[in-house]
């Protein structure tokens, strides 16, 4: 039985140590063979710049600004003049005359021949007005939209960096965790082989070398499917390497208080909250566009048409201009209806925005919290890790000497493995929070404005 559990043991680690290879043996190795470039480990600024440079949502919100900037051309058009052209030819079976004294007049040619130009203009509307500020409203509002679509785009990616940082650190401790307890299982067996320990060590430690195995499978599954998840926001087929980010960590370092004034000028930065303010405007614009159809429309064309069939009157030539007064004076009470309806809608958008604008603060003062917390749980683990770091140390060595039991061993490893998982899980929560806090105050991941 113990030969069987060896082999499996055997089995499970050499699979193991072909699909996730030495750290030390990879670093080792050189980057690249000869004539190619060393690609260089992904940085955060440049995992930023490709997700707002390639994702397809951020790509998406541009298109639908561009689409606005076009609805605002078309409402502009309605100030200006419109002509048409358009030409016609008939052919006819037969000619048509007429005699006229002693002169034949032709009524209908075989191949006749015409043209028409209409030109109109409106001289004044009244909604045109509103509406012309609505479409300027809604266009400035899906700009804004979308820088608002770039941000946020730029903080996931740059989520997504730390997690995957991070999980990669797990994995490297899980791996680290796997040497100790493959160690230990060594040190057991030779010292069951001595008669300094019973079997029951060896069993201890096999199962501890099991146990890390699955931690070490399930650690590097997760770091993968980060991986792939950060690949997918940057819109790239692989990600390599990635750097640590040392300036977000120093800077998410520095005491809470420094950050205070980052939140005067908030409102002012956030993309969403201008863009909230500016669909109030054009909602209110919308609700005045009712009231102009009080009031008549007044519009002037001009005609000319061309032919090659003068008929009795010997013109081929003819024309006119004209004025066209238009005035509803009732239309069954709809553009009150309107009305009442859009002012409504008006007062519940700025009912939201209002509530959007309190929520900055209580979005602003969270991420101070979030912060604060990060930096006194990263400091706890820190002091853990050494704590953890020493102690499984210590109690290697007295389990050489005799002084200490397997079960011990076991637990100072384990101990250790989970102080270095809480220290890199709190070592990239702490730029997370700062990432938060950027965000709550209108700042991109790297501190800039949008």
């Amino acid at each position: 039985m113990h030969l069987i559990r060896s082999a499996v043991v055997v089995s499970v680690c050499a699979w193991l140590a072909l699909c996730v290879p030495d750290a030390r043996a990879q670093e080792q190795q050189p980057a690249s063979g000869p004539g190619q470039p060393t690609q260089e480990p992904l940085t955060l600024e440049r995992a930023v710049s490709l997700a707002s440079e390639r994702n397809e949502t951020t790509l998406s919100a541009q298109a639908r600004a561009e689409a606005a900037e076009a609805r605002v051309a078309q409402a502009r058009a309605f100030f200006f003049p419109r002509l048409v052209v358009n030409g016609g030819y008939t052919r006819r079976p037969q000619e048509s005359t007429r005699q006229v004294g002693d002169q034949t007049v032709v009524l209908q040619r075989f191949n006749a021949l015409g043209g028409n130009a209409i030109a109109s203009i409106t001289l004044f509307d009244a909604r045109g007005f509103p509406l012309y500020q609505a479409a300027k409203r809604d266009s400035e509002a899906t700009a804004l939209d979308a820088r608002e679509v770039r941000r946020q785009v730029a903080f996931q990616a740059a989520t997504a960096f730390l997690s995957t940082l991070g999980l990669q650190q797990v994995a490297e401790a899980a791996e680290r965790r796997l040497a100790y307890a493959r160690q230990s299982l060594e040190e057991a067996r030779a010292r069951a082989q001595a008669g300094l320990a019973s079997t029951n060590d060896v069993t201890r430690a096999e199962l501890d070398v099991a146990t890390a195995e699955a931690e070490l499978v399930d650690a590097v599954g997760q770091a993968e499917t980060s991986r792939l998840q950060l690949g997918y926001l940057l819109v790239v087929p692989e990600v390599g390497a990635l750097a640590p980010p040392e300036t977000l960590l120093g800077e998410a370092s520095r005491p809470v208080d420094s950050f205070a004034g980052l939140a005067d000028k908030a409102l002012e930065r956030r993309p969403d909250i201008l863009s909230a303010k500016l669909r109030v405007e054009q909602q209110r614009a919308l609700a005045r566009e009712p009231l102009a159809r009080l009031f008549p429309s007044l519009t002037a064309s001009a005609q000319g048409s061309v032919t090659n069939e003068s008929g009795l009157n010997g013109q081929t030539f003819n024309g006119f201009l004209g004025l066209d007064l238009t005035w509803t004076l009732f239309d069954g009470g709809a553009r009150y209806a309107e009305r009442r309806e859009r002012l409504a809608l008006t007062r519940a958008l700025d009912l939201d925005t209002a509530a959007r604008v309190r929520g900055v603060d209580v979005s602003v003062e969270r991420a101070h919290v979030s912060l604060r917390t990060a930096q006194a749980a990263l400091s706890r683990s820190q002091v853990a890790m050494e704590a953890a770091r020493q102690n499984a140390e210590e109690t290697t060595i007295l389990y050489r000497q005799g002084l200490a039991s397997s079960l011990a061993l076991s637990d100072a490893q384990v101990r250790q493995f989970e102080a270095e998982v809480s220290l890199a899980q709190a070592h990239y929560a702490l730029g997370t929070a700062l990432l938060e806090l950027r965000s709550a105050v209108g700042l991109d991941p790297l501190g800039k404005e949008p």
